[in-house]
């Protein structure tokens, strides 16, 4: 498997080194409703591990939570809540959401708050290292002693102060550029006591800490947004690799931004399509399929348009799938060429958009050697196989399960069958036009008729 690296910015071979591929993501701040680029973030990285594990890999899976910053605090005091409760709200939702689009979950998912002691030791390591220092109950980061410092957002020091805009808290520092590792207790803010004075972390140390902390000093994987390349992963790539000597990641892996008209998609900003709407209008299949659609470091608009598009493409690999009336004949349909397509995209920098069109090949032979009388058994347990992979699960939202209609179609498909025998073809596509009508399609073959349930 090939992987573009932010770092070195090229694609290259990734292979684990130990038994266990160790992946952190950056998830979200919780002070609100989760978007749908929230959600994309989360299929690709969902993807990826799904991969490797399909590859016979073990993934360690961790996705924090910054539940403690200045949008937490503010959002807090404006709805009159805590910051822990407005985190926990949020976050139970989040990953009621995430299940709801087939998201494995995470095997650790780490708050910022209860990491602090670990975050304590960091800061103080850096201390001692001469690459942090104290300044008036803050503590900053002193950038110029990293050595290589802007190499994974490709940005110049020099460039970088030219641009910098003037900070309130400026005067503590030594330079410009330096950033907070620990911020000094203010008036109705959560704080923590600190060899510094009480105070809470910045934004950058918490993912330090909650990286090193639950999967050691270098990573095989660290993901998120473009976004985040600057400076956050800026950032924490300085403080972790000057606290340990290590480097922290061996793969930076970021998915490119979803977009709602001509801004990108933004929490802060208000321009957003929550996942709970998205959800309430779409089914999971179908907002994955969407985002997998183009390639996982490319920019994406969501528009309600593009989404249906991808749920009347689900029809075709729903009904490619669906293993009844399936022929016992000698001959059978072969997946090999199709899994081998899929599987070269795949390696390919997780080419998801060749990947379905490997996918929607091999629905599309199936259904020919249906109509031949040829055996699809296993090619369509393949396609369930590998659409899986996507974390597509290629079943219909039910709306209601409680009767089972297979006995009472059956019966309705019997009857049409002796309508036709007896050539009363009006009446028999009557029938068939009023169980089209209720939702269910029907399909001659050579097999038979076969019955299905329509899409939304």
């Amino acid at each position: 498997m090939r992987l573009y690296n932010t770092l070195s910015g090229g694609t290259e071979t990734f292979t684990p080194v130990d038994d266990i591929v160790k992946m952190y993501v950056c998830g979200v701040t919780p002070y609100s409703a989760s978007h749908v680029g929230h959600a994309m973030r989360a299929v690709v990285f969902d993807v990826i591990r799904r991969y490797l594990e399909f590859q016979g890999h073990s993934v360690k899976h961790v996705e924090n939570f910054t539940d403690i910053d200045d949008k937490m605090i503010d959002r807090a005091a404006q709805n009159g809540t805590t910051t822990i409760e407005l985190a926990e709200g949020n976050i139970q939702t989040y990953l009621r959401e995430m299940d709801a689009l087939n998201i494995k979950r995470a095997h650790v998912y780490p708050r910022a708050t209860q990491e602090v002691p670990k975050i304590l030791e960091i800061i103080a390591g850096l201390i001692d290292k001469g690459l942090a220092y104290a300044a008036d109950g803050d503590v900053y980061f002193r950038v110029r002693a990293h050595e290589g410092y802007g190499a994974l957002g490709k940005r110049s020091l020099d460039d970088m102060v030219a641009g910098a805009r003037v900070e309130v808290d400026s005067t503590k520092k030594e330079d410009p550029m330096d950033f907070a590792l620990w911020k000094g207790h203010k008036p109705g803010e959560p704080s923590w006591s600190s060899p510094w004075g009480p105070g809470r972390p910045g934004w950058h140390i918490e993912c330090s800490a909650m990286a090193m902390g639950y999967l050691g000093e270098t990573l095989d994987i660290h993901g998120g947004g473009q976004d985040l390349v600057f400076p956050h992963h800026e950032n924490e790539m300085a403080q972790s690799e000057g606290f340990t000597g290590q480097e922290l990641a061996r793969f930076w892996v970021h998915n490119g931004l979803m977009r709602l008209g001509d801004a990108r998609m933004s929490k802060s900003d208000g321009n957003l399509v929550t996942v709970a709407d998205a959800l309430e209008r779409h089914s999971s299949d179908a907002l994955r399929l969407f985002f997998l659609s183009s390639h996982y470091r490319g920019p994406l608009t969501y528009t309600e348009e593009a989404v249906d598009a991808q749920e009347r493409g689900l029809e075709r690999l729903r009904n490619a799938a669906d293993l009844r009336g399936s022929s016992d004949s000698t001959e059978s349909l072969d997946p090999a060429v199709h899994e081998k397509s899929f599987l070269q995209a795949m390696d390919d920098d997780l080419n998801t958009p060749r990947a379905i069109a490997a996918l929607f090949d091999m629905s599309r032979d199936i259904n020919r050697a249906r109509e031949a009388g040829h055996g699809t058994a296993a090619a369509q347990e393949k396609l369930r196989e590998l659409a899986g992979v996507l974390g597509l699960t290629l079943t219909l939202p039910v709306e209601d399960d409680s009767a089972d209609v297979g006995p009472l179609l059956e019966l309705l498909i019997e009857t049409r069958s002796e309508l036709r025998s007896a050539k009363l073809f009006e009446q028999a596509d009557a029938l068939r036009n009023r169980l089209d009508a209720l939702g269910y399609s029907l399909e001659d073959t050579s097999a038979g008729t076969e019955w299905r349930r329509k899409g939304p």
